[in-house]
């Protein structure tokens, strides 16, 4: 048998006995899956059968508020430090909030998310909206609510959790090592002290990043590790697509075999774990979307990014139920 092959087969046996890799186990089956892409996707999903079943996640969000951040994310359309045509607006009414909401669950969303740009929430009366806008959507549909605004205090989580919130969203973006090369205006320690500050409020974490910063192999399965430390139960898996006026606009997306070889990676480290294949997927895998729940993730954002519009959902429907998922 192939050593590739052999090296790949003794992970997937020890993850599903119950064991986990290491973190040089993982570098050298990201080496294996270089060389055997698809036995590692086919053994990676084998992983996500087992330990998540074939339940489809789908999320969808809304853009709350856009554009005229004070951060400097080197990658980001909402910065207010570059000059990348995005829409700019203040934040939306608890009603549009609402409105957005039940068209997300109509398309088959379970999750919904509201996302405002900026470092944080220190208008008073704006997150009085978005907590109403939690109230509201809670009461009058059954989605679960997320929210991704931003670092966040103790008693803005609290007033959260008690409207219905039950995930608060904060992405790591990428490793500890790399952060610095992406933003300056926060670090990635605060990401993760806001992330620990979650969970003792009693809320669950989504945390994920963004693949093809610029970041090395081992940055991603370094990022992967420092995920599964936090004991994150939802990792939202981003490809990066370059938005022209960043400082990354002229920067190529990484190729296609490239991102599910390292999903497969994730889902060998992360094998309870939901894992949503997210933003620069159309761009990024192109006919190869599919692939991703092929290669061991068992969610997608559906509806659009943010600032990117995505497919028509059916579209992502059909994509499941053809690769037997349950919607």
């Amino acid at each position: 048998m192939d050593t590739n092959i052999q090296f790949i087969t003794a992970c997937l046996d020890k993850v599903l006995s119950g064991g986990e890799i290491s973190r040089k186990e993982a570098g050298k089956l990201y080496e294996a899956g270089e060389k055997e892409p698809l036995f590692l996707m086919a053994s990676a999903d084998k992983i996500r059968k087992t330990f998540c079943g074939d339940k489809m996640r789908f999320c969808s969000d809304v853009n709350a508020r856009s554009g005229r951040c004070t951060e400097n994310c080197r990658f980001c359309a909402q910065s207010g430090w570059y000059k990348t045509g995005v829409d700019e607006y203040p934040l939306r009414t608890p009603e549009f909030l609402l409105e957005q909401a039940k068209k997300a669950e109509e398309y088959g969303a379970e999750r919904f998310g509201i996302v405002t740009s900026g470092r944080g929430q220190s208008d008073p009366v704006q997150f009085d909206a978005i907590v109403k806008a939690v109230e509201m959507i809670t009461k009058e549909t059954k989605l679960s609510v997320c929210c991704s605004l931003g670092l966040l205090t103790d008693e803005q989580l609290a007033r959260l959790k008690k409207a219905g919130c039950q995930r608060i969203h904060c992405n790591l973006e990428t490793a500890q090592r790399y952060f610095p090369h992406i933003c300056t205006t926060h670090t990635y320690e605060e990401k993760e002290d806001h992330i620990r500050r979650i969970q003792k409020a009693g809320l669950e974490v989504c945390s994920g990043g963004i693949m093809g910063l610029g970041e090395t192999t081992d940055d991603r399965i370094d990022m992967a590790f420092a995920l599964k430390s936090h004991h994150i139960t939802s990792v939202p898996l981003n490809i990066f697509s370059p938005i022209p006026g960043t400082p990354f606009g002229k920067n190529k997306p990484p190729k296609p075999l490239e991102v599910l070889t390292m999903f497969s990676v994730y889902r060998f480290i992360l094998p309870h774990t939901i894992m949503r294949v997210c933003a620069g997927r159309e761009t990024a895998l192109r006919d190869l979307q599919a692939f991703a729940l092929a290669a061991g993730l068992n969610g997608a954002m559906i509806g659009g990014y943010l600032t990117i519009a995505g497919r028509p959902p059916e579209k992502d429907k059909q994509m499941a139920v053809d690769l037997g998922r349950q919607l």
